[in-house]
């Protein structure tokens, strides 16, 4: 495999383009039951099917990014996030997923902020949001480190190892994006 390309970088991960070529890395992501329960899912998906789903991802308005590993001598892939916009608003919906092995090292949180930032300074984006099952502390954890606020719930809305359970929305705003920017350091600039 070459050099992936990398669009914007942190301490810890990168995001670069979401890759065809990939397809059955992130089929056998999304199969992990671990991930199938923090997204509420019960049935698995053939390869067959992902493909085809792949095709037309590619050719859709969402906003999808492959995270990269910086940690070791080359970036290596361990997931993936996607904006869902709704441009006539300029917000979007935010998904997050990442191998198992990469859980737990702050890698989520980073993927998070680097999407929020382009998001904001590229999309042009004024509100970010997303869905998380409520038993979900670590992910909830990851999002508030992010920059994400809770913003209500959707009572008995999902499930959680077969029970019944609430989701938390919660919000990003663009006014409310602080800290570094990557997408600001590409340009040589720290503040507005």
């Amino acid at each position: 495999m070459t050099e992936p390309t990398l669009w914007l970088t942190g301490e810890t991960c990168g995001l670069g383009p979401y890759r065809a070529d990939l397809v059955e890395t992130y089929w056998q992501w999304e199969q992990d039951p671990t991930l199938m329960i923090g997204y509420g899912r019960q049935v698995p998906e053939s390869l067959e099917a992902r493909t085809e789903g792949m095709r037309h991802q590619l050719q859709g308005s969402n906003i999808r990014f492959t995270v990269y590993d910086l940690g070791g001598p080359v970036p290596v892939p361990v997931g993936v996030t996607t904006l869902l916009p709704d441009d006539a608003v300029r917000t979007a919906e935010f998904v997050v997923m990442l191998a198992r092995e990469a859980r737990g090292r702050g890698l989520g949180t980073e993927a998070t902020r680097l999407t929020l930032d382009y998001a904001f300074h590229v999309a042009c984006l004024r509100m970010v949001w997303l869905k998380v099952l409520a038993p979900n502390a670590a992910g909830i954890t990851a999002y508030e480190r992010a920059g994400f606020r809770h913003a209500g719930r959707l009572r008995e809305a999902g499930y959680w190892l077969g029970e019944v359970c609430d989701e938390v929305v919660m919000d990003a705003l663009a006014r409310d994006f602080t800290g570094p920017s990557a997408v600001r350091a590409l340009l040589g600039r720290t503040g507005p």
